[in-house]
This record gives structure tokens, sequence and C-alpha cells, in this order.
């Protein structure tokens, strides 16, 4: 029995690497921010409003409605269109369509949408936990959204499997905290629903992509801003040497928005930090020299023994990766620095640089992750995800064809690429030369 179970162990360390789809995950919203209250209100579709498993409405709330949360000793007070139905341990707003849409206005917190069910407890008698529990790739889209910017398609298909290979990793980060992820860097910036289609594009057309080592087992997928023309070995940064995080040239991140910088910091405050923190003798004339002339044509891990990453927090720096130079006329020192980020993995402004220029997303992942390749989950249907594809770029079509035309929520086109979705999963064919009404479906079970 004992053998059998370290085989069936064994598999599953095999196996779980490659799985390359999750159903649904669980994501705390607002993690950084302490909310006093909460103010829901619905932009599509319908949801039903649970206290643990018992419904308090007899009816949906959809467009119109509004709901009020607020945290107590006993729990969650709950309002609905300012009437109270009383404080309850948890509540939950379960979307009864597939296309839903919760505007969510906290507090002295800028507002957010998202997708999915909500789920809202009490920290305590001053603060709610707020848990979005959606769709797995829905959270990638909103997450490839919040975490780059561009045009072309492929930069978002490249930031979706790098998301998507990093969370099948860490599913279980929080798992003691009850939810998957957060919502912050701390895992990976989710700020909102994705509203753009050509990001969604992005996202469906890596569907079933993740990236894998030479023995096919996920990696870790870093990814930063700009590597300011080198990336990073991983040792240098988080002490762990691993073969696909290796420090790479990285020409295709010069000249973005993010590629140098310069810091101003005078003399003896620059002098000081490294006396009392480090323990340097200042007075020492190679260490004063090397401290005020010091260089990096390459990526070095540190100063003097003393850790580039700890220098890079003390003084917020935007990156390590910078050369120090004094100012002639006033004597401060200068840091001249480039990139932006840790420098590990991916540099996100050189793949959009790289993506401009016509190289191939798989040929720019493997840039920045040494031997790694990437797989493709053979249980992922290509006729479903290519009908997706199809789909929503005749949307993006339909909206360069008409700038600036005024939309309908019922218009947006999460509910216009769900609809086609709520189709296909029930087998039915739509007939298009009628108007779109449940009465126009015609069912083929």
């Amino acid at each position: 029995m004992k053998n059998l179970r370290s085989l069936i162990i064994i598999l599953l360390f095999v196996t779980i690497p490659l799985v390359s789809n999750a159903e649904r995950v669980k994501v705390r919203l607002f993690s950084n921010n302490n909310i006093e209250a909460l103010y829901v209100s619905f932009d599509l579709g319908l949801y039903d409003l649970y206290a643990g498993d018992s419904s308090l409405l007899e009816s949906s709330l959809g467009e119109g409605m509004s709901v009020e949360l607020l945290p107590s000793v006993a729990g969650v007070k709950v309002s609905v269109n300012n009437y109270e139905y009383g404080v309850f341990k948890e509540v939950t707003l379960r979307a009864v369509d597939t296309a839903c849409i919760l505007c969510l206005n906290p507090k002295g917190v800028k507002q957010r949408t998202y997708e999915g069910n909500l789920v809202v407890s009490a920290f305590d008698a001053k603060n709610l936990r707020i848990i979005n529990d959606v769709d797995f790739e829905t959270y990638l889209a909103g997450v490839v959204q919040s975490e780059i910017y561009g045009q072309q398609s492929d930069i978002f298909r490249i930031q979706a499997t790098i998301s998507r290979t990093w969370a099948l990793r860490n599913m279980g980060k929080h798992k003691a905290d009850g939810f998957n992820f957060c919502d912050y860097v701390h895992c990976q910036a989710y700020q909102n629903r994705c509203i753009r289609p050509d990001i969604m594009l992005g996202t469906m057309q890596s569907s079933g992509e993740t990236i894998v080592d030479a023995d096919g087992k996920l990696i870790d997928t870093p990814f930063h801003s700009n590597s300011g023309g080198e990336t990073a070995n991983s040792e240098d940064v988080w002490r762990t040497a691993l073969p696909y995080l290796r420090s790479v040239q990285d020409t295709f991140s010069f000249r973005m928005r993010q590629s140098d910088w310069t810091k101003v910091i005078p003399k003896d405050k620059w002098l000081n930090y490294f006396a009392k923190t480090h323990k340097l003798n200042i007075q020492d004339p190679e260490v004063r020299e090397t401290l005020l002339g010091f260089q990096q044509p390459h990526r070095q891990a540190k100063i003097l023994g003393v850790q580039l990453t700890r220098v890079r927090t003390d003084f917020k720096l935007k990156s390590t990766f910078f050369s120090v130079s004094t100012d002639s006329k006033t004597g401060d020192v200068v840091l001249n620095g480039h990139g932006y980020g840790h420098g590990v993995g991916l540099s996100q402004e050189g793949t959009i640089r790289m993506v401009s220029l016509g190289i191939s997303y798989d040929s720019i992942i493997r840039h920045y992750y040494t031997g790694a390749s990437i797989h493709r989950d053979e249980q992922v249907s290509e006729r479903y995800v290519e009908h997706f594809v199809t789909e929503i770029t005749k949307i993006i079509e339909e909206d360069k064809a008409n700038p600036g035309k005024v939309k309908s929520k019922k218009d947006d086109w999460l509910g216009k690429l769900f609809r086609v979705r709520d189709r296909m999963d029930r087998e039915e064919e739509f007939d298009e030369s009628k108007q779109e009404m449940e009465s126009d479906w015609k069912i083929e079970w």
C-alpha cells in the first residue's frame, strides 16, 4: 500500500505541471487597501444574493439596483436599495448569466468592474474581505490588461501565457487564507475586468499554452517592465540559480518608456548609508572611490559586497542596473540607471518591441526563458478556441468600422461573445437573420 501511495504521488507530480487549464479561481480584491464600505451596482446580467447557502431575495438583482455592504463585529451588514436585510457572516453575489458584470465602489478607492461571483466577509468591525470567484481564463485576461500595454495581439498572447504558467504553479499561494491569489503585485495585478476585446483575443489565442522546461515541468515565469538592455540571473536577485532564468543581452528594451532613469542623491547621504547600514569604511580611499564611481557596463549583483537589490529597495530605485558619478557643480551623487523592475525573465517593453519587429511569440519566450518551450494542452479544443477567436475578431472589426459609436451595455463585447458561448454550450444554432431573442434560438439536442 505504501508503494502504491508513493506511485500515485509520483504520477501526480509528473502530470500536474502539464495541466494548462483550471476551471475557476478565487482572487482577493483590493488586497492592498482597507475597505470600510462597499457599494455594488450591476452593469450587465443578473445576480442572486445569498447569505451562506440561503437566498436573501426572491428576485435577482440587475441594472438600476444597488447593494451596500458594511463590516461589523458580527459580520457583513447588507442593504439593498437602502433597505437593510441584516448582518451575516458571509455574503455572496452569484451570477445568474454567463455574461455578468459587477461595478464595485469601495469607500475611498477607485471604482472597478469584475465578472463572476463576489464573496464578502468581514475581517473585523472596520474592514471587509472581498473575493472574486471567477473563471480562470477571465481572470487571466484581467491580469493581462493590468500588467502590460500595447496594441498587437501577440503582446497579449505572450503575457497571457506567462501569467497562466505562473498562476498554475502558484494555485496554493494563499491557500491558508481561503483564496488562490491577491490582486496586487505580490501575485499578479488584477485591477479590473478585461474591457478590451483585443486583449481578450490575445488571451484566447494562448488558450492551453504554458511554458515548460526540458523535462516538461512548468517553470517560474517572472517578468518586469524593462531590462535596460540586459536581463539578470535569478540568483543575483533571489539567490536561487535556475537554468532557464539566465542573463541575456536585450537590445530590444532600448529606447522604450522605461529604458533609462536618473536619480540624484546628496553625497553625504549616499556615503553614510554604506557606512551606517553596511559598515563600510568610507574613509578608505579605495572604498570611497568605488562608491562614487561604480560602473556597470554589464549587470552585477553587488557593490563592495552589498547586494544591489538591498540598495534598490532602500533608495527606492527603479532597478539595480545603474552607474554612479558625481555632479561637478553640486557635488551630489548621480545614479544613471537602466530599466525598471527586478530584471529577471521577460522584459515587457522588450517584448513589445520584438512583436513590432515581427518576431514570433514563441521565439520571444525562448529569448527570455533560456531552454524553455511552449507546451500546448491537447485537451483544449482547437475548434472551440478558433470559434471564439473568429467571433471576437468580428467584434474588433465592427468597432474599427464604427469609431466613436456609443454602445449600450447589451452591446458590450463580453455580452456579444458569451451569448455565442452560451449557444455553443447548449448546442444551439442561432438564426442571424432574426432579432436576438430567446425564441429565435433553434435547439439541436
